[in-house]
């Protein structure tokens, strides 16, 4: 696994995938952009994206070295390309956030997909609750969390094969099967950044959420409508997905959706160009 480039026009998308999951959360959106005219580059950063077999240099990392790899890859489209729209899933959608908080007057447009601003899903165990405890403890370092079943995912078909391809390889389009606690304490350090940081956020933001996410509940959507400072929002809420809405049964609707607010961000601004 490796970061993906998928070439197209002057206008160009960075698409970044869920915490410790890889480029292939964010392929078939990737894919609907090319084939709409889009340069797509879905990266897979050291110490937040999971590589089967990469090894110690795929140990989760800090928060702000997930985000200046974003960032370097944000100037590198930027550099060679027209304008630069930014979607992400889970906790890319957060570091698409905290991009725009930052960056926002040179990014085109959010496509924000299952925000992640908190761990309330209906699917996470009881226990959740206790994480913070061992935040602050080398417990961190030990302890993971097994994903399970639904896998994020409310397609029958999917959940079978992801399980299928978790058991034999520990990982799969839908990301790695063991989530450490690391890696989700430096996920609530980013969130808590973001939170904070919200009403910074001033591009145009279009945000798409499962009813039934059963990781982050619709909650983190409604917050970010309610607290981001774009003048140009739309939520968008989903009835037949779970968490991993790029890969679930709405992947139509999700790319659709994304592919028309990016068409119509270019449109206006070309517009007001004019």
């Amino acid at each position: 696994m490796k970061t993906i480039t998928l070439p197209g026009g002057e206008h160009a998308v960075l698409a970044l995938h869920g915490l410790l999951g890889n480029p292939l959360e964010m392929h078939y959106i990737g894919k609907r952009l090319q084939k709409a005219g889009y340069t797509v580059v879905i990266p897979l950063i050291p110490g937040y994206g999971y590589a089967t077999g990469a090894g110690q240099s795929y140990r989760t990392t800090h928060y702000q070295a997930w985000y200046q790899d974003v960032v370097r890859h944000f100037e590198q489209l930027k550099s060679t390309h027209k304008t630069v729209s930014v979607t992400g899933l889970c906790i890319g959608a957060v570091l698409a956030l905290r991009l725009a908080m930052e960056r926002g007057e040179q990014i085109a447009a959010l496509s924000l997909l299952s925000t992640t601003l908190a761990y309330d899903g209906w699917s996470l165990p009881w226990y959740r609750f206790l994480l913070p405890l061992a935040y602050y403890t080398p417990a961190r370092y030990l302890y993971a969390y097994h994903e399970r079943h639904p896998y994020g995912l409310k397609n029958e078909n999917l959940q079978r094969w992801i399980a299928r391809e978790m058991q034999v390889t520990g990982s799969s389009a839908a990301g790695a099967s063991r989530l450490s606690a690391e890696g989700i304490f430096q996920a609530h350090r980013l969130i808590k950044e973001v939170r904070r940081g919200l009403g910074k956020v001033t591009t145009p933001a279009l945000v798409i959420h499962a009813e039934e996410d059963d990781v982050s509940s619709v909650h983190s959507a409604e917050y970010v409508e309610r607290h981001i400072g774009s003048a140009i929002k739309h939520k968008l809420i989903l009835h037949d997905s779970y968490h991993i809405i790029t890969l679930d049964n709405e992947k139509e609707t999700v790319a659709d959706e994304s592919i028309a607010f990016f068409d119509q961000q270019l449109q206006h601004n070309h517009t007001i160009a004019l």
